[in-house]
């Protein structure tokens, strides 16, 4: 009997098997749970005839969309639908992390900055927009662009070739030449060799003291390949410009009123947030370092690379990684502003076929890719800028 009760507590009191005996009992209680909640969803959409499954995406959408990075008309089916949307997203979500990491950093750096007035200028700009809702500021931009704008006929036009009005910002591009693809390719070699040339570099520097310089290299090579092409290909110079033909322009690339509002909320609400990120990195470094620094002869560009920027990015990419995350899943804000994301699409086919279940479980998909591949690369970079201690 002894023996018996001894086991017993001693099982009671052991947290290895207590925790194996909870976390089954937490294991059937959400098997149980999801069970039931399948079940019961399954017998409601029986009672009401309404099918399931993932048929539907294979239906002609009969719907058109406004702005689209690739063919679509309403004829094609709901999974090319679904995926215009999903490349919209992609493209917002893209430029937008690009320019609030460009503008928040310059925001930061302006914030710690010895000049009054600049200084004064970015934490006002700082405290006005974060302390503005994100959709207002869209509901802001896009009232600007079709309210305070002119229409087409007349467009402010800065300059031959450039257009704004309520239709948005209509500008000439290059007419199609097959050198241009070769010019792409050129850049994308150029950024292969200027990967092992900034590796050699550093070898070089860890082994010699002598620096190459490494970013003016860059400039060069991502200029000069392009640029070689052209002249290869015969400068060619034919522009198409937009030109205005009845109640619109014809011709030229065109970004709308609903993108371009989109990603100015987007980008100039999130980069105050990044420009107090930004900051803070900056200040958790020591002064002492850059006094040490500047003592030995570095000048201020390379004290900012070689000292600062290593320690502050430690502290920088964690809340960055979450700032980016903030950028993405906000801009399922779009539908407000009737902006074709992958929300809006989703949203519209909901409505023709009934499949809400479906069609929420992509929205969800699609924006659970999103964030664990930026956060994987987040991730990815952040270990490869630690500081390693020896």
């Amino acid at each position: 009997m002894t023996t018996k009760n001894t086991d017993t507590i001693s099982f009671w009191y052991d947290p290895d098997k207590r925790s194996i005996l909870y976390q089954f009992g937490a294991a059937c209680l959400f098997a149980f749970v999801a069970w039931y909640l399948i079940s019961n969803t399954m017998t409601n959409l029986e009672r009401q005839s309404i099918a399931t499954g993932f048929g539907f995406l294979n239906n002609e959408a009969a719907f058109e969309i406004g702005e689209s990075l690739i063919e679509y008309s309403a004829a094609d089916k709901y999974a090319k639908a679904l995926w215009v949307g999903f490349l919209n997203t992609l493209m917002v979500s893209f430029i937008g992390v690009i320019l609030t990491v460009i503008l928040g950093t310059f925001l930061g750096i302006a914030r710690l900055s010895k000049n009054w007035l600049v200084n004064k200028c970015a934490t006002g700009y700082i405290e006005l927009f974060q302390d503005i809702p994100v959709l207002l500021q869209l509901f802001f931009w896009y009232a600007f662009f079709y309210e305070m704008l002119p229409g087409p006929r007349d467009a402010i036009s800065p300059f031959k070739g450039l257009f704004l009005c309520n239709r948005g910002l209509i500008f000439g591009i290059p007419q199609a030449h097959p050198v241009y693809k070769y010019m792409a390719v050129a850049v994308i070699i150029a950024v292969i060799i200027i990967f092992f040339i900034k590796k050699w570099a550093k070898k070089r520097q860890s082994l010699t003291g002598e620096i190459f310089p490494v970013f003016y290299t860059s400039i060069l090579l991502l200029i000069g390949f392009p640029f070689l092409c052209w002249l290869i290909a015969g400068m060619p110079t034919d522009m198409n410009v937009p030109v205005l033909k009845g109640f619109n322009f014809k011709g030229g690339l065109s970004i709308s009123p609903e993108f371009a509002a989109l990603l100015l909320g987007l980008v100039l609400y999130t980069a105050a947030f990044v420009a107090e990120v930004v900051r803070a990195g900056i200040q958790s470094v020591s002064k002492g370092q850059t006094e040490a620094a500047i003592a030995i002869g570095l000048k201020p560009g390379q004290v900012l690379n070689l000292i600062i920027l290593p320690q502050a990015l430690r502290v920088i990419i964690p809340p960055l990684t979450s700032q980016m995350l903030n950028l993405t899943k906000n801009s399922s804000l779009a539908v407000a502003i009737g902006f074709p994301d992958f929300v809006s699409v989703a949203g519209t086919a909901i409505n023709q076929t009934g499949q809400a279940i479906e069609g929420v479980m992509l929205i969800m998909i699609v924006y659970l890719i999103f964030s664990l591949s930026t956060s994987a690369f987040m991730n990815w970079y952040n270990k490869k800028m630690a500081i390693v201690e020896r």
